[in-house]
């Protein structure tokens, strides 16, 4: 077989410049070897001169060119384009842990030092996440803002499968844009290292009462049930702890909830689900065994049906054990530092291992502003909120205390005697006066709220704490004015137009958005909790919740508090301790917060109470029949864009306050039930029946604005 040759695909090698120099001096070397080899084998005469040598050259050395200049990094991406307002009622429906709190420059750009993570940010996350060592935004927030941005533009993501499934999420963004997201920041980056630790240890406390909560309410297995990458939905839930939508335009909406298939039944984990669907099941409790309605028990099917109470710590015993852990080592955490609020964290901590309520309030009653820099309750108090108004629900309110409250304590503590005998002259036989020993209030910049304290709505602005036990009923109990609340340039804007577009503009040189007349109010309120017949006060051997029922009990002693404010406020005057026009302009505020709550509508969707709104429609139904507030359906308002609008005649209002305040400690003192229910009925409204006029126009009006939905960042 012939092989044929094959062409190389190898080029021939071909020396450099400076190979071929290199090849050639290593061909003299070799010649004059040669040369010396043969005179050698000559062997005659002197050697020979070897010729002369060159020296091999040098390789040339071509300069290499300058490395090419690194590229400047790329600008970091814009955080213009989406509104302050825009950008953080976006971050709710997209569940993002953060805030813009103002734009402090007016350049319409986000910028590091305007942002905020919120206390409900997922463990591990922090400022750190969003915000890098050199200050400026990291990856991971100009990841979320580019959603922010894309929802902005109208990017809803991919739509649902069904007509019932988009009417349901339109329904749930509904439901948010009717709060606005409103930041109560507090900076805590100076606390000693013991404080920083007891806040870390109170913090995982808080996450427990949160979900202690939702279980009273029934509504804590339900959040699984919420859609995977549901956000709005998500967010919903955790707003109002629960599915269901609260806002005024949508808590009537079959389809708005958090949950597929729209708005479901009220669900409670304090009773069996066999009882709330009996008509008055919450009166067959109380009569049928007191221990029912004990404040601090859970109602559980027994034996063959019949029905039991079991405590708190024992029926949420497993939640318990880690609250008082956390509480216990949060007091550790102090060392020294703040004896009394040691002594209350190790006594409530002992009351959730064994039901010691009542003693763990004598310590809490001994914390105040002379003696600890901080305010905390963790605790059952409030009942307002679950379907018999009588169970106690778990919350926390911890904050900072204020020390502007030591002059209102100067200026109402030596009068607190004669304030109850005013009271009791005006509630009539069988009260009599009692003496009184109650704390007025401490001022308090909340910096968080938890469990029955976080309403999706607003804020509760003052309390009277405990409602129960030994301390309750010989008023040494704390009452707190909450400060800071409202306060934020966007809400004192919003209710800025709220009063302009129903007041007439005979008002408005009255009206102020300054807080202080609001301050005095909640002062006022929150002392008269402890005057005259309040809830332990029994006629005939019943106490309120016995002689009324729970709902229409709690809704009495907020009108008998909040008629207090109105009638001390004009009887201060009396006194010399208040001008004429500090109560002027304290009355024209009421009138405003009473058109708040009564926006949102008298009763709960299911028919619950709502008890605020109630004793706000009240009062303007008396104050409108004593002429001390007029509607003029033809009168243009102060915006000059709304036609009808309040006037206030203020000279008439100290004589109608005072007969207010006369027939409500009335009903409260006689335990008049027919009367309290009469006063409901008028003013209030039942429940499904025909609207007041009045208080669809105050609603459309005040609606307009979206209500504060308080949020929380403790900068650490």
């Amino acid at each position: 077989m012939k092989l044929s040759r094959r062409r190389s695909l190898v080029p021939p090698l071909v020396p450099s410049a400076a190979g071929r120099t290199a090849l050639a001096s290593l061909a003299s070397l070799a010649s004059l070897a040669s040369l010396a080899s043969l005179a050698s084998l000559a062997g005659c005469g002197e050697p020979a001169a070897p010729p002369p040598v060159t020296p091999p050259s040098r390789p040339s050395i071509t300069a290499s060119a300058p490395p090419a200049p690194t590229p400047p990094p790329a600008p970091p991406p814009p955080t213009t384009g989406v509104p302050r307002k825009d950008w953080n009622r976006l971050a709710v429906e997209l569940n993002l842990p953060l805030y813009w709190s103002l734009d402090a420059d007016n350049d319409g750009a986000l910028g590091p030092s305007e942002l905020s993570v919120l206390w409900s940010a997922p463990k591990g996350t922090s400022l750190a996440t969003y915000i890098d060592g050199r200050g400026a935004f990291t990856p991971a927030f100009h990841e979320v803002h580019a959603k922010i941005v894309a929802r902005h533009g109208g990017d809803l993501g991919k739509p649902p499968a069904t007509p019932a499934e988009i009417a349901r999420r339109a329904a749930v963004v509904k439901e948010l844009a009717q709060g606005r997201a409103t930041l109560v920041l507090t900076d805590l980056s100076g606390v000693s290292p013991g404080e920083a630790s007891f806040v870390d240890h109170l913090l995982a406390a808080v996450e427990v009462i949160e979900r202690l909560y939702q279980t009273q309410m029934g509504t804590y297995g339900q959040r699984a049930q919420v859609p995977e990458g549901d956000t709005a939905s998500q967010a919903l839930f955790f707003r109002n702890q629960g599915p269901r939508c609260e806002a005024p335009a949508t808590q009537n909406d079959p389809a708005c909830s958090a949950l597929p298939g729209g708005a479901m039944a009220k669900t409670s984990g304090l009773y069996p689900a066999s009882e709330l669907t009996k008509p008055k099941f919450c009166d067959a409790l109380a009569k049928a065994d007191k221990a029912l309605v004990d404040p601090f028990t859970v109602v559980v099917a027994g034996d063959g049906g019949a029905l039991k109470a079991v405590p708190y710590h024992q029926h949420f015993s497993n939640d318990f054990k880690i609250i008082s852990r956390e509480l216990r080592a949060a007091s550790a955490a102090l060392g020294a530092e703040e004896a009394s609020l040691r002594a209350y964290l190790d006594a409530q901590a002992k009351a959730f291992d064994d039901g010691s309520w009542f003693t763990a309030d004598e310590a809490w009653a001994k914390m105040g502003v002379k003696n600890s820099r901080y305010y905390l309750r963790i605790a059952p108090d409030e009942v307002y909120a679950e379907p018999c108004s009588t169970k106690a629900l778990f919350h926390v309110s911890f904050g900072l205390i204020n020390k502007k409250s030591i002059a209102w304590q100067d200026k109402l503590d030596p009068l607190k005697t004669e304030m109850e005998n005013a009271l009791a002259a005006l509630a009539g036989r069988p009260y009599k006066a009692r003496a009184v020993s109650f704390k007025l209030p401490d001022f308090v910049d909340i910096a968080l709220n938890a469990g029955d304290s976080r309403n999706p709505f607003g804020a509760t602005i003052g309390q009277s704490l405990p409602n129960f036990g030994p301390v309750a009923n010989e008023g040494r109990g704390r009452t707190v004015a909450m400060t800071n609340f409202y306060t934020d340039p966007d809400s004192v804007a919003a209710q800025r137009a709220v009063a302009e577009s129903l007041f007439c503009k005979s008002v408005t040189p009255t009206y102020t958005t300054d807080p202080e007349p609001q301050l005095m109010s909640t002062v006022l309120h929150e002392a008269a909790h402890n005057l005259g017949p309040a809830h332990q006060y029994k006629v005939n051997g019943k106490i309120d919740r016995d002689q009324f029922g729970g709902p229409l009990a709690s809704t009495l002693e907020e009108l008998k508090a909040q008629s207090a404010a109105l009638y001390f406020t004009d009887w201060l005057v009396t006194k010399g301790k208040i001008t004429r026009a500090e109560a002027d302009r304290a009355h024209v505020r009421d009138i405003a917060w009473a058109f708040g709550h009564i926006s949102r509508g008298m009763y709960t969707d299911d028919g619950h109470p709502k008890n605020y709104s109630q004793l706000a429609a009240i009062q303007l139904g008396v104050l409108m029949s004593k002429k001390a507030v007029t509607w003029n359906p033809a009168e243009p308002a102060a915006n000059g864009k709304d036609t009808g609008c309040f006037s206030i005649d203020l000279k008439k209002f100290p004589d109608a306050a005072l007969a207010l305040m006369r027939e409500v400690a009335g009903v409260k003192a006689r335990g008049d039930k027919a009367a309290g229910e009469r006063l409901v009925r008028q003013h209030a409204g039942p429940f499904r029946g025909p609207a007041i006029p009045l208080h669809a126009i105050i609603a459309e009006r005040a609606l307009r604005e979206p209500k504060p939905s308080f949020v929380y960042s403790l900068r650490r």
